[in-house]
């Protein structure tokens, strides 16, 4: 039997509602049969901007278990989902940062012909969520990879409305996620899985 497609979900969340995606997502990916790795990338803020704010030092805490992206998490996956809050329409520099130490995996051509995904959350409707997918699809052409957006393929995304990936509106927290984004990662995830897994086929019957 072939082995199971191997998803990175690799993220950024302040406040926790990424953290709350990425795990929506794993599991979905895990119920869809692949392997996962669920990786956060390293906090840069200052003790000073977190304690500002009670619940970016909650997640903080809470997270402290989850282990911190490094490259090799990019260069075993099949597929990759990036995810990150909005800022100013873009990703986060945490997310940034992380990507931007890719550079030795890139030039060596580790990073192309892989599966990417990405999703995102905002505190207010229309807050620069898809331009902030968009801007981390641009990385993904750099990499050579294939990037695979849930799309209108399914139902459910007329209610969400976002066809560049998951997404979640939390109203300064206070609108955790719901059934509705919670649905919208599903099917992301598992069309993730499905593309990767028709890719890897493909690739191992090349190379046999």
């Amino acid at each position: 039997m072939s082995s199971p497609v191997k998803v990175s979900v690799i993220y950024y969340s302040s406040t926790g509602t990424n953290t709350e995606l990425a795990r929506t997502l794993a599991a979905e990916a895990e119920k869809a049969g692949a392997e996962v790795r669920v990786r956060r990338v390293a906090e840069l803020a200052p003790d000073a901007a977190i304690d500002s704010n009670p619940a970016w030092r909650a997640n903080v805490t809470a997270t402290a278990d989850i282990p911190v992206a490094t490259a090799d998490d990019v260069v075993w996956a099949d597929a990759v989902i990036f995810g990150s809050p909005t800022r100013y329409g873009n990703i986060a520099a945490q997310l940034k940062q992380f990507i931007d130490t890719l550079g030795p995996q890139w030039q060596q051509g580790l990073l192309a012909d892989k599966v990417y995904s990405g999703f995102t959350s905002s505190a207010t409707l229309h807050g620069g969520q898809e331009s902030t997918l968009l801007a981390l699809y641009q990385t993904i052409h750099h990499f050579g990879g294939i990037i695979v957006s849930p799309g209108y393929t399914h139902g459910s995304k007329f209610v969400d409305g976002n066809p560049y990936g998951t997404s979640h509106v939390d109203s300064q927290g206070q609108t955790p996620v719901d059934e509705v984004t919670r649905t919208a990662a599903a099917v992301q995830a598992a069309r993730v899985v499905r593309v990767a897994g028709a890719l890897k086929a493909g690739q191992a019957g090349q190379a046999g």
